[in-house]
């Protein structure tokens, strides 16, 4: 089918640990719950996609085994497109997640996998949905230089170009004039720039360092303080979207991401794209894990109106 949204990227199952506090190393402590369950940043930010109205397709490489079972159940159920998830001769990745009880705070181990085997000869086998796409979505849990392909491909069809430069790595300056909104959290933007961005005022200054190096447009999440979009024009700054108590902030970024890409995908103007993104987010957090946070469009919607 022709899709509205692209998302090359990663599948991993999570492995969540919930726990009153972080052992010392050689320690052993007794944790509060456990769950598996569907993950990677690519994976989750297309269920985000899905759920909230978009028709979308997924490019990834999943093992021969029971995570990749497990991705493929997720996606027939989500209605995401899976012409283009390849399969690979190794075990599909995981992703250790350690959750603080109290804070709902996390740290994150990946493990990718089947996923990082992708090529870009496969990516190029998905260029005709890439190029009848509206919005093209990527993140760093694959090669770069894989990444950086289907950018490329991207743009050289007039498609929209989103990078969630997460985790935070290293970026090669021929990539930043191929994205259209290059949508870092707070660590990941002062990890690329090497400032704080501790302040608003500190956001805009290290996003236009970001845009310096060729990026169309900068768009900063702030966790509860919102999101910046700083672009040549100047600033715009939008209000986090709150649906209630923090249960785990785990998925916040892919669930922004993912809505922030439907709404493009829709024709909304940026800053509206952000609200909404803002707003996919802030249900989220209210829930345990990642791709099953994941609100659907009638949640999003009745948030938006009552907010």
């Amino acid at each position: 089918m022709s899709c509205d949204v692209v998302v090359l990227g990663s599948f991993v199952a999570d492995v969540a640990f919930r726990t009153r506090r972080l052992p010392k190393w050689g320690e052993t402590f007794m944790g509060e719950t456990f769950a598996l369950g569907p993950g990677g940043k690519g994976s989750n930010q297309a269920v985000a996609a899905a759920r909230a109205g978009a028709k979308t397709c997924f490019i990834s490489k999943l093992g021969e085994d029971a995570f990749g079972r497990l991705a493929r159940d997720t996606y027939a159920a989500e209605g995401i497109d899976t012409e283009f998830v390849f399969q690979a001769d190794c075990a599909t990745g995981a992703a250790a997640i350690i959750i603080d009880e109290e804070r709902g705070e996390n740290a994150i181990i990946v493990v990718p996998g089947a996923c990082y085997t992708i090529t870009p000869e496969e990516v190029d086998r998905a260029e005709r949905a890439i190029a009848s796409a509206k919005v093209f979505v990527a993140q760093l849990e694959l090669p770069i230089s894989v990444v950086e392909h289907g950018l490329r491909l991207a743009k050289k069809h007039g498609v929209t170009t989103v990078l969630n430069p997460a985790p935070a790595a290293s970026l090669p300056e021929s990539i930043f004039a191929l994205v259209d909104y290059l949508v870092p959290n707070e660590t990941e933007c002062s990890e690329l720039t090497g400032m704080s961005v501790a302040t608003d005022a500190e956001a805009e200054q290290a996003a236009d360092v970001l845009l310096k190096r060729g990026a169309s447009n900068i768009v900063v999440t702030l966790g509860e303080r919102g999101a910046l979009l700083r672009n040549v024009s100047g600033s715009c700054f939008t209000k986090a979207v709150s649906a209630g108590s923090v249960v785990e902030t785990t998925g916040a970024g892919d669930a922004f991401c993912g809505g922030f890409a439907a709404a493009l995908a829709e024709g909304r103007a940026p800053q509206d794209a952000m609200r909404f993104g803002c707003a996919v987010a802030g249900i989220s957090v209210t829930r345990a894990g990642t791709a099953p946070s994941m609100p659907k469009r009638s949640e999003v919607d009745d948030l938006l109106a009552r907010s």
